[in-house]
């Protein structure tokens, strides 16, 4: 079984006795010179009195063994509290020797909720797409992937239609399905029909809609308590409103799906087992709800979760406020072969190699960008050509030099063997991890490695809003951002202070050797990432 820092946590909690959790994990390169986990002094005098913490319990502590639980070295009372520092090398043993478990999200322990991802941006062309409707976009094609990657069944709607929104939606490599064919609306449109509002109330109505349906009644009745506007009174049902609707309930109804697919979702799971997510930009969000209430009103089997996550609004510097969504990714595309072409010194958009490149540099600048800040956050966009950098150490940029590094390092290591300079790399379980005494090792290892599969479990986890009280729901979306930027910056930092590849000589081969298991772990760990973004790695830039 994979080491995790929760069951560690966990472990280290309950040998303090009953009472809230008091240990956390240290961060900081400063504090991990000395230790690894903290039990801060205030917290144990608030449960021990003024009395230090019994020794039986330090011991106890010392001695702590179970499923993920990493080995502790020592445990001692210091100023700040009780310090606990891990047995290192046992733990880049265990850890190392694993790198596909710890590389990977971590198998569902039970039925999950079968999800419903709802993205109403995608009903229109991509001339018209805002930038707020893009963000919601990246942010629903993301957690698509973070959920899927757990295993749990997810149906996006709806299926695009316009004959252009495809080719975009390849060129910024989001995942979503083309239009297929049009499900019935028959029965909705009957039952909206006869919902309809008198003529005389309903008043003037726009061309091609059929009519007004009253929700007053609906949003007393289930609208108010989930926290629905209390304003939402009507709603105009047009043909296309309908479309959108059976699309809704056929995704619902194709249930059987989840279990074909052996995804762990409970047998008997109906309509209510569906959690429905509409992701929506803010100008959308009062529509959508809307939508909500005319689909309990017109179908008494809809699933009564439903959710909104909404994204905040885009405010644009250097570049005009009306920019749309393909505008964006030119200017991005653009700035990207510039800076390229000013780096190499020389032009390379006629090379389709350097232009896929520039393609991918483009799409990564646009996720980090519009993903690194939570998605309920107002975004600020700062257009200027100095945001593409890979100096920028909070660029999507950055983190794709930094993928590009470590493939040409792991490409040096294949050429030095090749030319008889390097031995063939030897068997995992042979190599001695107790050479990795760097501390920007176990930094790489203790932030980024170890607690990668908890990391991704638990933004998986907080996109199921099942348990949430209310209509709104809050999603970490920025969470696999910032650690991908994070992780680069603790691997450049290494990189550019520790020289990997040695010179060939034999007494220097096992700590290369444990170097290279290490920052292959890096590598898996940040291919996993970029997956999570839709992202491929690059080998060079």
């Amino acid at each position: 079984m994979r080491l995790g820092v929760e069951e560690t946590l966990g472990a280290l909690n309950s040998a303090l006795g009953p009472g809230g959790p008091v240990w956390f994990k240290e961060t900081h390169a400063r504090h991990l010179r000395a230790r690894d986990f903290l039990a801060p002094r205030r917290a144990l005098q608030a449960r021990f009195g003024d009395d230090q913490v019994p020794e039986g319990v330090v011991h106890a502590i010392v001695g702590l063994q179970g499923p993920g639980v990493a080995p502790v070295l020592c445990c001692a009372p210091t100023p700040a509290g009780l310090a606990l520092q891990l047995q290192r090398s046992a733990v880049f043993e265990r850890v190392l020797c694993s790198v596909a478990a710890y590389a990977a999200p971590a198998a569902p322990t039970g039925p999950t909720p079968r999800v419903v991802l709802h993205c109403p941006a995608l009903r229109g062309s991509p001339s018209t797409l805002r930038l707020s409707q893009l963000r919601a976009v990246l942010v629903a094609d993301h957690l698509a992937r973070i959920l899927q990657a757990h295993r749990v069944s997810v149906r996006r709607v709806p299926a695009v239609r316009d004959p252009h929104m495809p080719t975009f939606l390849r060129q910024l490599r989001v995942d979503w399905p083309e239009v297929s064919e049009k499900p019935s609306t028959e029965a909705l449109r009957n039952r909206a029909i006869a919902e309809l509002s008198p003529a005389r109330e309903a008043g003037a109505l726009p061309p091609g809609t059929l009519g007004r349906v009253c929700l007053k009644e609906l949003m007393e009745e289930r609208g108010r308590t989930a926290g629905y506007d209390p304003s939402v009174d009507s709603c105009l049902v047009t043909e296309d409103l309908l479309s959108l609707l059976a699309e809704l309930q056929e995704a619902v109804q194709a249930g059987a799906e989840g279990s074909s697919l052996g995804l762990a979702v409970a047998p008997d799971a109906g309509a209510d087992s569906y959690v429905v997510l509409h992701v929506v930009s803010c100008e959308e969000e009062f529509q959508q709800q809307k939508l909500d209430l005319l689909w309990w009103k017109l179908d008494h089997q809809a699933p009564l979760t439903q959710k909104h996550l909404v994204c905040g609004p885009v405010k644009v510097t250097g570049a005009p406020s009306t920019l749309t969504a393909p505008e964006y990714y030119e200017l991005r595309h653009a700035q990207v072969c510039k800076v390229s072409s000013l780096k190499h010194g020389k032009d390379l958009e006629q090379d389709p190699a350097w232009m896929e490149i520039f393609r991918v540099l483009s799409v990564a600048t646009i996720k980090f960008e519009m993903l690194s800040t939570a998605p309920q956050s107002q975004l600020l966009l700062a257009l200027a050509d100095s945001s593409i950098s890979t100096k920028g150490s909070k660029s999507g940029t950055f983190v794709m030099y930094n993928c590009a590094r470590l493939a040409t390092l792991f490409e040096g290591y294949t050429c030095s063997v090749e030319q008889g300079l390097y031995p063939t790399f030897p068997p995992v379980s042979s190599l001695d991890f107790s050479l990795l005494r760097d501390e920007g090792e176990w930094l790489l290892l203790f932030n980024s490695i170890l607690p990668f599969p908890d990391l991704l479990r638990q933004t998986a986890a907080l996109t199921l809003p099942c348990p949430t009280p209310g209509l709104h729901v809050a999603a970490r979306t920025e969470t696999v951002c910032k650690f991908l930027v994070q992780l680069s910056m603790d691997f450049s930092s290494y990189y550019n202070r520790v020289h990997i590849l040695g010179e060939p000589r034999p007494h220097l081969f096992g700590q290369m050797f444990a170097r290279l298991q290490l920052l292959r772990a890096v590598r898996e760990v940040l291919h996993t990432g970029l997956a999570m973004l839709g992202l491929p790695p690059l080998s060079h830039i």
